[in-house]
C-alpha cells in the first residue's frame, strides 16, 4: 500500500478532479491537504478521506498590505505542510493547482518529495506554471497547455472525472432526482453560482416551462439562492406548483444532474466542460469574464470550434438571448442532436486511470 497526499481546492474545478484521482487510488492511503474553510473540506469529509487543514487564501494581484499579509500566511502554511510531510511521509503528492496547493508543493520542493501536477484549463494557472519545472510529471486537459509548461514529462490526459459519468443512464439519473423522463435543461454557474446567468434565466423560467413543456434543473449557488427566489416569486408566484422546475442552491451530486439533462447553460470552466461532454449534453457556455488569463473564453472557443457547443459573452446574456437560444435548439432537433453527439465525442473517460498510472510511476 502506497501513501499519497492530494491537494487542490477553492472551487469545484480543482476539487473534483482531485477526488476522481483519489477514488481511482483504491487500496492506497490518501490524505487530502486543503483549507478547512473551503468547499473541499465538505466534499472530502463526505468521501471519508483524511483531511489535513492549512489556512491559505488567494494571492492579491497587486502590491498592497494584503499581499504582505498573504506572504506570511503562505510561509506559515508551508511550515505546516512540511510538518504533515515529516509526520505522515507520503511517497508522492498529486496537486490540481490553485492557491490551496501552493504550500504543499513548496513543502515538497523543500523536503525533496516527488509530485505530479494536473491543470484543467487550456491556459494553465499560475501555480501550475510556477511549479511545473520541478514536478516529476504534469498532466493537462488540453494539448495547448503543454506548449506553455516547462516540463518534458507532460501528458494530455483530459480531466479526471468520476466513473458514474460512464455508467449512469439518463433514465436512472432522472428517477434519482424525482423527475419525469423528458427533455431537460440544466442551468448552473458552477459551485459558486453565477449572478448574470441567474438574473437572465429567472425571467424566462416560466416561459420555457409553459411554452415548451421543458423540464429545468437550476443550481443557483448558495449565495444567490434567496435572491433568485425573491425574483421568481415576483415573476411567477405559483412556481412551486410547476413540476417542470427543480431549483436548489447546490447539488451534492452533479453527476446525476448532468446525466439527467439534454441541454446545459453553464460557465466554461474546464471541469464543467469535461463533465458536460461526458454527459452528451448540448452546451451553451457563458464564460466568466474575470477568469485568470481569460481561460474560460479560451475553453469555450475550443469546444465551439469543434462544433460541440455554443457560447455567448457574459455581457450579452439577457432573458431574450437565453429564450432565443433555447427555443432555436428545441425547434431544430437535428442541430440539438449534432451538438450532443459532438460533445460526447470530446469526452475522455480514462483520464483518472492514466493519471494514477503516471502518479505511481514517479514513486
Amino acid at each position: 500500500m502506497a501513501r499519497f497526499f492530494i491537494t487542490g481546492g477553492g472551487t469545484g474545478g480543482h476539487i473534483y478532479p482531485a477526488i476522481a484521482v483519489a477514488d481511482e487510488l483504491q487500496g492506497d492511503e490518501i490524505f487530502y491537504v486543503g483549507n478547512p474553510q473551503n468547499l473541499e473540506y465538505q466534499i472530502v469529509s463526505q468521501k471519508g478521506y483524511k483531511f489535513l487543514g492549512v489556512k491559505i487564501h488567494g494571492m492579491p494581484r497587486k502590491i498592497c498590505l494584503a499581499l504582505f499579509k498573504w506572504v506570511f500566511e503562505l510561509l506559515f502554511a508551508t511550515v505546516k505542510c512540511c510538518y504533515y510531510i515529516l509526520k505522515y511521509k507520503p511517497q508522492a503528492v498529486f496537486g490540481t493547482g490553485g492557491y490551496v496547493s501552493a504550500p504543499t508543493l513548496l513543502a515538497c520542493n523543500i523536503l525533496k518529495v516527488p509530485y505530479m501536477l494536473h491543470d484543467c484549463d487550456a491556459q494553465p494557472g499560475l501555480v501550475t506554471r510556477k511549479f511545473a519545472p520541478y514536478a516529476k510529471c504534469v498532466s493537462t486537459a488540453f494539448e495547448s497547455a503543454c506548449d506553455v509548461l516547462k516540463n518534458k514529462n507532460c501528458h494530455v490526459n483530459g480531466n479526471p472525472i468520476r466513473s458514474d459519468f460512464e455508467t449512469l443512464s439518463k433514465e436512472t439519473a432522472r428517477e434519482k432526482l424525482g423527475l419525469q423522463n423528458k427533455l431537460t435543461l440544466c442551468i448552473t454557474g458552477g459551485s459558486q453560482g453565477a449572478r448574470s446567468i441567474n438574473d437572465a434565466v429567472v425571467e424566462v423560467l416560466k416561459d420555457l416551462s409553459k411554452d415548451f413543456d421543458l423540464q429545468i434543473i437550476f443550481q443557483t449557488g448558495k449565495k444567490n439562492f434567496e435572491r433568485v427566489i425573491e425574483q421568481l416569486i415576483k415573476i411567477y408566484p405559483e412556481y412551486e406548483a410547476d413540476k417542470n422546475l427543480l431549483i436548489k442552491p447546490y447539488f451534492d451530486n452533479m453527476v446525476t444532474v448532468l446525466k439527467a439533462s439534454d441541454i446545459a447553460i453553464s460557465r466554461s470552466g474546464s471541469l464543467s466542460i469535461s463533465e458536460i461532454c461526458a454527459s452528451g449534453i448540448a452546451p451553451v457556455f457563458v464564460p466568466y469574464p474575470h477568469a485568470a488569463a481569460n481561460h474560460q473564453r479560451k475553453n469555450a472557443e475550443f469546444v465551439a470550434g469543434k462544433n460541440a457547443g455554443l457560447y455567448i459573452e457574459d455581457s450579452e446574456i439577457s432573458p431574450k438571448a437565453i429564450y432565443e437560444i433555447i427555443s432555436s435548439l428545441l425547434a431544430n432537433k437535428e442541430r440539438l442532436e449534432e451538438l450532443q453527439k459532438n460533445s460526447l465525442s470530446l469526452a475522455k473517460f480514462d483520464g483518472a486511470k492514466k493519471i494514477v498510472s503516471q502518479l505511481r510511476g514517479i514513486i
